[in-house]
């Protein structure tokens, strides 16, 4: 899987993984790290998700990564705001009041350009990696994060019945990515209406994960 798999869908409009609503997850369990207005979340591949808007609504910052560059001026059309555009890097950094999404490969985004955050709300990052791909991205999200506190959803399928992503990421997954770092707290499970994609049946879960 390559950067190209990723633009072709955005090209084709191929996104049912970009959600019609803000996730019911996030708005129900978002307290549970305990931000103040003005913290800074970090969404890493963000696309042009809605949760970006809610988040703003309740007076948090975001920063994003994503790698498809119509997928964030569609964002900031949705915004209705005009981004400041800059380059640091390799990456293009599209800004405005309280938002900083980084436009390119997350690999080249580090911790000075990324800046301080708060917490992690990853909806769509791990569950979009094939596994070889996944250790490699855990690493440098802890590094570029300094271990921030994560909300993390997963999904949980017989992974023979249909191919991701996104993967299915068993709760022992979860664990062997993260425990080493964070303590874990699996704090719902619900199983996904029609299946996924209409294809098998799965469960989505929401975790906290809190750095040792």
């Amino acid at each position: 899987m390559d950067s190209n798999f990723w633009h072709q869908l955005w090209e084709s409009n191929e996104i049912g993984f970009h959600q019609r609503a803000v996730n019911p997850l996030l708005a129900e369990y978002i307290n549970v790290l305990s931000l103040a207005e003005g913290d800074r979340l970090f969404l890493p591949l963000c696309g042009k998700t809605l949760d970006i808007a809610w988040l703003l609504s309740k007076g948090y910052r975001v920063a994003g990564a994503e790698l498809n560059k119509p997928a964030v001026e569609q964002l900031f059309i949705e915004l209705g705001v005009e981004p400041r555009i800059s380059t640091l890097g390799n990456l293009d950094c599209y800004s405005a009041e309280n938002i900083d999404i980084f436009v390119g490969d997350i690999f080249d985004l580090s911790s000075e350009i990324l800046g301080g955050v708060d917490a992690i709300y990853d909806r769509a990052a791990l569950v979009a990696l094939p596994d070889q791909m996944r250790k490699k991205y855990r690493s440098h999200l802890l590094e570029i994060t300094r271990i921030a506190p994560q909300l993390l959803l997963t999904f949980e399928y017989d992974q023979t019945v249909m191919e991701g992503p996104p993967f299915s990421i068993s709760p022992d997954d979860v664990k062997q990515y993260y425990s080493d770092k964070y303590s874990l707290s699996l704090l719902k499970q619900i199983e996904v209406p029609g299946g996924l994609k209409g294809q098998c049946n799965a469960s989505e879960n929401i975790w906290l994960l809190s750095a040792i």
